[in-house]
């Protein structure tokens, strides 16, 4: 292996990496201590926060053609870092597909997404090349526990957590009994991450969300000790968090505002930049 071989926001970690991909992301993790979280998506067509689409009950179909008016005419992956790195961090964090299930990625698994958009663009790639040739690391938001437009996605009836808004009536677009099946969405979150972990070159971390829905019942049903093992054999120094933790493999904590655990593991303390704790 040679040096071109170290991502770029791992340069100075070269030796370790060669011998423990792994290890040096989380010593360069240790290191970096402060990095952007960038929340982007179909909530900032109208300039309001992610959670819009639960709080206001919007019907699936109603929500979905906000997708219509998204240009992303002012997303500038370049700024973004610029950005960043004039503020002093080391990597970014950007929501590729937040609960809403809108992704701002090429992706096979549904047309729901940036690049079918007005846009006609792969946000995630543009991010991507900008990062890389910036030397800062990129880490992928995904929405894991909620997903509010998949057929079947998590249901409020069988998990806490918020699942899914809490409409008047059956919204059409979920599946009901007996075609309802947890599988076919768990089958669509490995299929995306494998996306995410082989079209955008090396990526710094996956921060699932949604911790409290596996959380509430039986977690092994998300397979996430086979998701983890998947992201660790596709890319090796890619680590993962999933806030405070489900498994208890993940590889650092991400709690927001404040932590309440006690390990030995590292914390990235998730907190905005207004008093509203929203984070649209």
């Amino acid at each position: 292996m040679t040096g071109t071989d170290v991502p770029s926001y791992l340069r100075g970690y070269d030796q370790q990496y060669r011998t423990d991909p792994r290890g040096a992301a989380l010593a360069w993790f240790k290191d970096a201590r402060y990095g952007l979280f960038l929340h982007y998506g179909l909530y900032s067509v109208d300039a309001r926060h992610e959670w819009i689409q639960y709080l206001e009950k919007i019907p699936v179909a109603e929500y979905a053609k906000l997708m219509d008016r998204f240009t992303a005419d002012r997303f500038d992956a370049n700024y973004i870092c610029d950005l960043a790195i004039d503020a002093g961090m080391k990597y970014v964090n950007i929501t590729t597909r937040h609960h809403d299930s809108f992704c701002l990625f090429e992706t096979k698994q549904t047309p729901f997404n940036s690049v079918n958009s007005p846009a006609r663009r792969d946000l995630i790639a543009e991010l991507a090349e900008a990062c890389r040739s910036k030397g800062l690391g990129l880490f992928f938001y995904y929405s894991h526990g909620r997903d509010w437009k998949h057929p079947h996605g998590p249901r409020n009836e069988d998990w806490g957590g918020a699942p899914r808004p809490k409409y008047d009536t059956p919204d059409p677009a979920y599946a009901a009994e007996p075609d309802y099946d947890l599988g076919k969405y768990v089958d669509f979150v490995f299929a995306q991450i494998t996306e995410l972990l082989t079209q955008y070159g090396p990526v710094a971390g996956i921060w699932l969300d949604g911790r409290g829905v596996p959380m509430s019942g039986d977690w092994s049903k998300f397979k996430l000790t086979e998701l983890y093992a998947m992201i660790r054999e596709l890319q090796p120094q890619c680590l993962i968090s999933y806030k405070e933790g489900v498994t208890g493999t993940e590889d650092f904590r991400a709690p927001e505002y404040k932590d309440t655990e006690a390990d030995d593991k590292p914390i990235e303390i998730c907190a905005t930049l207004f008093p509203d704790k929203l984070w649209g």
